[in-house]
């Protein structure tokens, strides 16, 4: 396995501090994912209120058959947040002749796991995991010049980008894969505002478990004092930004110190943990296309909830793209 590239616990305290110090407290959504988190985030999959996962896996079923004859025979699969990889296997069934897989996940017992599950099923696929925080600039194994690159970034995990650093982070994808490359990736469409709110606030409780478990999270490794039976779980729709939020809610009035500073907490003051933009088919293509990619194919669901979406990086998308526009972008969310 290549040697981890996880963010410098330096860069990652002054990313905790910056966001406890603002009016409206905030916390960067990477610390969702330690191992812990990963598991939770595992049975949040699984549960009957959560339709992104099964909708994006029935899609995939269907349509990585057309997708295997639109992608170049012998690429390079590079998926970003590889999770289980349970997803992937859809789509390395009709890929012609890969010549590689490259999961990066910033959990290494998740990824070691995945990785060892798709060896077994494939294998004369080389397999090379990266654990890594992909969204810092990583650097591939020698694998990934073994042929076209194709991108996988499932779970419409985009929408935890707000517009302007999706752009950021879409482009580097545009300059990793080259032009001509591709970009599979999932992407959550609008819907009722009940149906989106009980996805991230289930009847069992295992994402009020996931939320919680940032406090758990910062106070080892951030030595924090978070007494976790006095914050709340919170999920909620903004229609205006088309995003539901998720929240740690205080129950009291209280101080937390956390990398030695403190930080006080009113009663019902929250801090803002995640976002999952919500888009429309036309906005997303004007993010894509802000971002150095055309949109060469999408599938839905009969409903609607859901699409996977081809894109192909243009001629010239390597060398950057125009300057972001950030009214446009406001367009791109449902």
């Amino acid at each position: 396995m290549a040697n981890a590239d996880v963010p410098q616990l330096d860069e990652l305290r002054a990313q905790v501090l910056e966001g406890l110090r603002q009016e409206r407290k905030w916390l960067p959504c990477r610390l969702l994912y330690d191992e812990r988190g990963s598991e939770l985030f595992e049975r949040i999959t699984a549960l009957e209120e959560y339709y992104p996962t099964r909708t994006e896996h029935a899609i995939m079923t269907v349509a990585a058959p057309a997708m295997g004859r639109i992608i170049d025979s012998g690429c390079v699969l590079i998926e970003y947040g590889s999770g289980s990889s349970t997803k992937t296997c859809a789509l390395l069934d009709h890929l012609p002749a890969p010549a590689a897989y490259l999961p990066i996940d910033v959990s290494r017992a998740q990824l070691e796991a995945a990785a060892a599950t798709v060896r077994a099923r494939y294998p004369t696929l080389e397999v090379a995991p990266l654990c890594a925080d992909y969204n810092r600039p990583v650097s591939l194994p020698p694998a990934a010049a073994r042929g076209p690159r194709v991108a996988y970034f499932p779970g419409s995990t985009v929408g935890n980008f707000n517009p302007p650093e999706a752009v950021r982070f879409l482009t580097g994808i545009a300059r990793t894969v080259g032009p001509g490359g591709c970009l599979v990736i999932g992407v959550d469409l609008p819907k009722d505002r009940a149906l989106l709110e009980a996805a991230y606030d289930d009847r069992q409780g295992v994402t009020a478990a996931f939320n919680l478990n940032v406090l758990r999270h910062l106070n080892r490794i951030l030595e924090g004092d978070f007494d976790l039976e006095s914050f709340a779980h919170r999920s909620c729709y903004d229609s205006a930004r088309g995003r539901i939020e998720m929240h740690l809610v205080s129950g009291r009035e209280q101080v937390v110190t956390v990398a030695g500073e403190r930080f006080r907490f009113g009663v019902g003051e929250t801090i803002l943990t995640e976002v999952s933009y919500k888009f429309t088919l036309d906005g997303f293509a004007l993010l894509a296309g802000i971002s150095g990619f055309d949109v060469a194919a999408v599938w839905t669901d009969r409903r609607r909830m859901f699409s996977v979406q081809l894109l192909r990086a243009r001629p010239g998308s390597a060398n950057g793209v125009a300057p972001v526009d950030v009214h446009a972008l406001s367009a791109a969310a449902g």
